[in-house]
């Protein structure tokens, strides 16, 4: 089979219509509507109902709709497996957002070299949806980040629940204000915002990366929500403080990966990943 039919096969499931899975696959309504007909005709069966809504799943897309995501991984795997480096057993991808490689992830390479060296490695960094688009079309193995959806085919694992303090840093200059800066730690936190300091959510400043928002209030001053670890060293020094809350906050950290992956692969990821979380933030491994 086509490897592209089962590819618009699982982006018309993620976005609930033709049109909006064309869109996200930069090909026209009609090219979709081809490769679902062809792949509907190969398999002998209708596998969406089509409504003004958009597109649901009927009960034999909900049935091919693992085999379609397994399907990808192993053309991906095989594809990058055949240049496989000499002296590997395996190739393992992993993808994490930016700020958990620069604050702790980069602890993990070394690690898996140390004790999987047998295990070619390819790190990549993405957004939440799109490391979980990677894991559901076979281009990562496994994803590191804040607040993975639930998906089909996917397991999720808790590998550390941070402590979240409301940190402040005095402004740098007297005419500058100390404003509270968003930091977007995922949704969880979108959620706990909204439910508990709704006093917060029109924050003049908003930023992305936490690593990059610490930096702007260490320039600028201010105050926002940043895990204890990362903030210690400035209290310690003395340059900044942690305001009492009456509700505190935490920043889970979760690894997602398919189901049916490799466990020769994906244990030792995992028990690396759990092995450098634990350590003190400011510990890095050697080769």
């Amino acid at each position: 089979m086509d490897t592209e039919m089962a590819r618009t096969f699982l982006e018309v499931t993620a976005a609930g219509s033709f049109m909006a899975a064309a869109d996200r696959l930069h090909v026209t309504q009609s090219t979709v509507s081809t490769r679902i007909q062809q792949l509907e005709q190969q398999l002998g069966c209708r596998l969406f109902v089509r409504n003004k809504t958009g597109a649901t799943l009927t009960s034999a897309g909900l049935r091919f709709q693992r085999h379609a995501a397994a399907i990808l991984r192993l053309w991906e795997q095989a594809r990058q497996e055949a240049t496989l480096p000499a002296g590997h057993k395996a190739l393992l991808r992993i993808g994490s957002e930016a700020g958990l490689w620069n604050r702790l992830l980069y602890r993990w390479i070394p690690w898996m070299r140390r004790n999987a060296n047998d295990i070619a490695l390819r790190c990549d960094v993405g957004l939440p949806n799109g490391l979980l688009q990677g894991l559901q079309d076979g281009t990562l193995d496994v994803a590191v980040l804040y607040s993975p959806r639930a998906l089909p085919g996917l397991s999720i694992r808790l590998l550390l629940e941070e402590e979240l303090v409301l940190f402040r840093m005095p402004a740098v200059e007297d005419y500058l204000e100390e404003p509270y800066v968003h930091i977007d730690w995922g949704d969880d936190f979108r959620r706990n915002v909204q439910l508990h300091r709704p006093d917060v959510q029109a924050a003049p400043v908003s930023i992305g990366v936490g690593t990059l928002g610490l930096d702007y209030v260490k320039q600028c001053g201010g105050t926002g929500h940043f895990p204890r670890q990362l903030v210690q060293p400035l209290i310690d020094a003395g340059k900044g403080e942690i305001l009492p809350e009456a509700r505190p906050l935490s920043l889970p950290i979760y690894a997602a990966y398919p189901t049916d992956a490799d466990d020769a692969i994906i244990d030792p990821a995992l028990t690396g990943l759990k092995a450098i979380l634990g350590e003190p933030a400011g510990a890095r491994d050697s080769l």
